[in-house]
Order: C-alpha cells, then structure tokens, then sequence
C-alpha cells in the first residue's frame, strides 16, 4: 500500500529507523509512534518508499 501524503511517507520512514534501531522510540512523535507500533517492518517499508513525487503534503479530509 503506498503512502497517500509526504506527511504519511515521513512518519513511516521515522517509524522504520526506529524498528530498525537507527533512531531511539522515545524520539518518535505522533503519527510515527502509532505506525512504529501497529505496523511491520515490510509495511512501513513500503510506505516509506513510495515516490513522493506528486504526493500533497498532506491528505484530504
């Protein structure tokens, strides 16, 4: 499934460096923290390599 916003790109690539031990939990923030909890490690891969080309900053309501 790929990212439908940066915003959502940028949250699961902090949240993927956490899992993979590159950053500490503790310094993850909002939507990061849900994602680094809920998600696999493949699944914020995915997301975090969508092509942020063309994506909104952030998604519509």
């Amino acid at each position: 499934m790929p990212a439908v916003s940066k915003a959502q790109q940028k949250a699961a690539g902090a949240a993927l460096a956490a899992k993979r031990g590159d950053i500490k939990k503790s310094e993850l923030q909002g939507a990061s923290v849900e994602m680094y909890e809920s998600m696999t490690e493949a699944q914020l891969e995915e997301l975090a390599e969508t092509e942020h080309d063309g994506l909104p900053e952030k998604k519509d309501s």
